[in-house]
Order: structure tokens, then C-alpha cells, then sequence
């Protein structure tokens, strides 16, 4: 969650999130699987004394508006919410389903990538995680859904997430640390990405200006009707443009077509006071609204399970403290993360093992439904909407020859969309 790290002694602004280490799940190896209902206070309980035991606090990532143009460019390390991501290999990129919701097919949208690098490990100098999602609730609806079948064959998902990570020396990036001045380059070009979405490889090619990029038919499709079947037949336009020429461009002149891009912010992180009480009395900026607030209350109210009821009232109490929260990093504290419903949490054999390695995943961050407040998404029936977002990554961050490890994330509805499907 922070910009490039290199001297935890300086004073960088790369202590974001200070050393990163892999700490020990043997707390969460010791869990029986899920706990029914009788036991949600006892687990509790538990949470919160392995937290006072905690080597380290919980990181808590805010959302800022960059303060320069460059600010957010792949080569200052920045974790970012919302826009394009800044990938940190830019050329062997993710392809073909990996790319897309496997429930409607479409390309996922960009939500957020944090930086979070290992510093004791040589291959995690730089280390980043991507987490991207299908902007329709339907295809959401099915992922929470389908999660539930345990270790399947083939897993459906709309929400995903790729571990990327490069040693101190590599071919990209200078091994001295960003000046963060304006000055700081990469040291290679990257893909040639889509001229809709900015985010995925642009494999395509418009047949007629042959300088449009696409990463699917569908985004060819509404980049013609959004107005490049005019701007793409004007007479200045060169006939061909080769790939070394689009991709020498500056990355802030290659612009992105589409208008359904949610707003893109910095994610800026402090650890989280326990102590800290909240001073906010408003529902303007809270986790949710008044009115979202009286409806889940009377949802809640329906439950026969009590255990809902007391997982959400200590979930709002410890978010209350820092209400504009959202993301939680836990992989450098000992704790476990926060669940607003009980009867949704995932146990350990829902949590599949690292594809590539075999290894068990350990929590790292979650997702908070107040990034959905800032990205402006509206309250409908029928909007994005989650309770939260848990992103489970490869315990050992291993090696592989894949460049973008995918990784699992486990998705908690809340009652009222939960109870549409």
C-alpha cells in the first residue's frame, strides 16, 4: 500500500506500510471450521486477543485525490483505487478468460491495486496485488453463490485478483528509489493496452484507422458508438501506426475512451488506533447511508440468527472510528479480518490453496463497501453493491514462472442482496 520501499531507515515516504514479513497463520490453522451460530461470540472473543497479541497494528488505506498528473504512474509504486491500474510488469499482462467474468463474459473493470512488497525475500522487493471486479450485481450475486461450492473444478468468479512481484533488479524499473519530483521513468515501454478501458491488452486493432487497440469486441463496440467511427475516418489520421510507436508514447497521452470508469484515487494508509474514539455523528460519509442503515436494522430484524445482529453492531462500532476506511491490511498484524455478518464467513477449506505452489493462503486485505461512496455509485436495487471483499493470497508469495498469480477473494453480501438470489 505504499510507494516504492527501499531504505525503511529514511524517512521515505515507502513506510507506508513499513518492512512487510510473512507472520505465522498458526491462529487461524488452530480454528475449527466455520462455527455455527452458538459460537460466534466465543470466536470473537478470540479475535480480539490475538489482536491485543499482534505484532503489529492493522493498516487502514484511505482514498486521496493524486496530488500530480504523475503521481500515480507504475513507476512511483502507488497503491490506487479506481481508473486504470498501474501494472507493475507491463508487458506479460493477464489474457484470455482471466480477463473476464466467467458468469457474463465481459471484461472486468480495475477496482484497486495495493503495494505491498516482502523485503526479506529477493523476488518480492516489488510485489503488488490487482483486484478487479464485474460492475453488475447479477454476476456478483452468482460469484457469492458459487463460492459456496467448496474446491469446485472449475471455479466461476466476478471478482479477481493477480499477485505481481519483481526483485530490487529487474528490467522495468531502476533498483535506486523514485525521486517523486516528475522525473522518475520506467525503464521500458509496456503493452499496448485498449483504447476503451485502458486496462487489458490491446490485442485488437480498429481495421479501418489501424491505431485503435482493444482487448474485446465488446469495447471495439462502444468505442464506434461512443464516436470513433467519425474521429477514426478524419483525413489526419496516419493509416497505420505501429506498435513501437504507440507503445513509446507517455503513458498520460494514451487516453482512455470510456466514461464508465470509476474515479481514480491514491490509497494512503495509517495504522489504526484501538483507542481511538469516534467523534462522528453524521451519515453522510459513514459506512452506509441513514436510509441503507434503517434498512439492513430491519432486515436484521428478521434473521432468526442473533449472531447476524451482534457481528454487524461490532463491525459499524470498530469501522466508527476511522469512518472513511476503506481497506484494511492485515498481513503484517496477527488478527483475523472484520466479518459484518456472521453467517457469511468463509472456513478454512473454503479458502482454496496457491495455484501455483499448493501452499495455503493467508488474509491480507479486505475491501470496505465505503469505497463504493466514493467511486458515486448509487443506492439502487439493481447497484454494486458488498459487506466486504476478502483478498487471500499465497502464504510463501511464491516464485512461478506465471507473471500474474491469481488469487482468491471471498465476497460477503449484505442481507437484502443476498436475500435476491
Amino acid at each position: 500500500m505504499s510507494e516504492g520501499e527501499y531504505d525503511n531507515s529514511s524517512g521515505d515516504p515507502s513506510e507506508k506500510l513499513r518492512t512487510l514479513k510473512i507472520t505465522s497463520l498458526d491462529e487461524e490453522e488452530d480454528e475449527e471450521d466455520a462455527p455455527m451460530v452458538d459460537d460466534v461470540y466465543e470466536e470473537e472473543d478470540d479475535e480480539e486477543e490475538e489482536e491485543e497479541e499482534g505484532e503489529e497494528p492493522v493498516s487502514l488505506g484511505f482514498v486521496e485525490s493524486p496530488k500530480h498528473s504523475w503521481s500515480l504512474s507504475r513507476e512511483l509504486f502507488a497503491s490506487v483505487a479506481g481508473g486504470t491500474p498501474a501494472w507493475l510488469d507491463p508487458t506479460s499482462l493477464p489474457t484470455g478468460r482471466s480477463c473476464l467474468c466467467d458468469f457474463c463474459a465481459q471484461p472486468l473493470q480495475f477496482l484497486l491495486q495495493v503495494y505491498a512488497p516482502l523485503l526479506h525475500k529477493e523476488s518480492t522487493f516489488h510485489r503488488t496485488l490487482f483486484v478487479f471486479i464485474c460492475p453488475s450485481m447479477s454476476c456478483l450475486l452468482k460469484d457469492q453463490h458459487d463460492q459456496w461450492k467448496r474446491q469446485p473444478e472449475k471455479a466461476f468468479r466476478s471478482v479477481k485478483v493477480f499477485r505481481c512481484q519483481l526483485p530490487r533488479f529487474n528490467s522495468f524499473y531502476s533498483s535506486e528509489p523514485p525521486r517523486h519530483d516528475g522525473s522518475d521513468r520506467p525503464t521500458r515501454n509496456g503493452a499496448i493496452l485498449c483504447s476503451w478501458c485502458g486496462t487489458w491488452r490491446g490485442d485488437k486493432i480498429c481495421s479501418n484507422c489501424r491505431i485503435a487497440r482493444y482487448c474485446s469486441e465488446k469495447h471495439q463496440t462502444a468505442h464506434w458508438r461512443s464516436g470513433h467511427k467519425i474521429e477514426c475516418r478524419q483525413p489526419y489520421m496516419a493509416p497505420v501506426a505501429s506498435a513501437s510507436t504507440i507503445s513509446d508514447l507517455p503513458a498520460e497521452t494514451q487516453k482512455v475512451a470510456s466514461n464508465h470508469l470509476w474515479p481514480q484515487f491514491e490509497i494512503v494508509n495509517e495504522d489504526e488506533c484501538r483507542d481511538k474514539k469516534s467523534e462522528y455523528d453524521g451519515f453522510d460519509k459513514s459506512l452506509v447511508s441513514q436510509s441503507q442503515m434503517d434498512e439492513v436494522k430491519s432486515l436484521l430484524d428478521t434473521f432468526e440468527v442473533g449472531g447476524d445482529k451482534r457481528s454487524w453492531a461490532a463491525f459499524q462500532e470498530r469501522i466508527s472510528r476511522e469512518p472513511e476506511q476503506i481497506l484494511r491490511y492485515y498481513r503484517l498484524a496477527k488478527t483475523k479480518p472484520l466479518w459484518p455478518i456472521s453467517s457469511g464467513r468463509p472456513s478454512k477449506l473454503d479458502i482454496p490453496r496457491c495455484n501455483c505452489c499448493g501452499g495455503p493462503r493467508a488474509c491480507e486485505f479486505q475491501v470496505l463497501p465505503q469505497l463504493l461512496y466514493y467511486f458515486g455509485i448509487e443506492n439502487h436495487a439493481d447497484s454494486l453493491d458488498w459487506a466486504t471483499i476478502v483478498v487471500y493470497t499465497c502464504e510463501a508469495s511464491c516464485e512461478n514462472r506465471v507473471v500474474y498469480k491469481e488469487e482468491f477473494a471471498w465476497v460477503q453480501l449484505l442481507p437484502q442482496s443476498a436475500a435476491t438470489l
